[in-house]
């Protein structure tokens, strides 16, 4: 069973998403809230894997509770659900560690599986933002965000390993991983697992940057 917190503003979207992911056997709405604050109350009492995250909220907006959050709960994941499309939104939302970025015109089936996805350890992306996305990994690698790893982790990563970083940084799913290096998905995220363990990183999201800030895509888009 996922549990999943909903914060939304609008008390429509709220009710709606409440309906109707509350009607999924494998799904359970923890709460359903209107700010940050409120968020992060709910969080301590009820403890959901999954937080459906509005950006343009009162009193503590959607990219700082994302932030204070996964400071304080990294295992939750957070996928960011909104009607902006924001540069700096996309950028924030995704430096503070949220696991998914989704425009709120996506149906109800994509957004299911999104959880599911984000639950098992994927990252979602919407695809109207993904070439953005992909930008500010690129922005993000030249700046003073950029990652840093211990060297003796860098040297423990097998050849398999740096396929799988190389893809992550290029913007592919785990399913799209798997297709690429003939793996089933579960073992793609045993490879992620593995290889956030060895470089000590706290997410999908991090390893991405990492693999841009290195060179590593550009080295894959040039053997290609």
């Amino acid at each position: 069973m996922i549990k999943v917190l909903i914060a939304d503003d609008q008390e429509l979207i709220r009710q709606s998403l409440q309906i109707v992911l509350g009607s999924q056997k494998d799904i359970q709405v923890t709460d359903a809230v209107s700010n940050g604050r409120q968020v992060v109350r709910s969080v301590r009492e009820k403890k959901p894997d999954v937080i459906l995250m509005d950006i343009r909220m009162p009193e503590m907006d959607g990219v700082h509770c994302t932030k204070v959050i996964k400071d304080n709960y990294p295992d939750i994941k957070i996928i960011i659900l909104t009607t902006f499309d924001d540069d700096e939104y996309v950028f924030n939302a995704l430096r503070d560690g949220a696991s998914g970025y989704l425009l709120k015109g996506i149906s109800m089936e994509e957004l299911i599986d999104a959880i599911h996805k984000v639950n098992s350890g994927s990252a979602m992306i919407n695809s109207d933002i993904a070439s953005k996305v992909v930008h500010l990994f690129s922005q993000m690698a030249q700046s003073n965000l950029a990652i840093q790893v211990k060297k003796e982790g860098v040297e423990d990563i097998g050849k398999t390993e740096w396929k799988v970083i190389q893809l992550i940084g290029c913007g592919l799913s785990n399913k799209e991983i798997s297709a690429k290096l003939s793996l089933s998905e579960g073992t793609v995220r045993n490879y992620i697992s593995i290889i956030l363990n060895k470089l000590n990183l706290r997410d999908r999201t991090q390893l991405a940057i990492w693999a841009v800030q290195t060179e590593v895509v550009k080295e894959k888009l040039v053997n290609e």
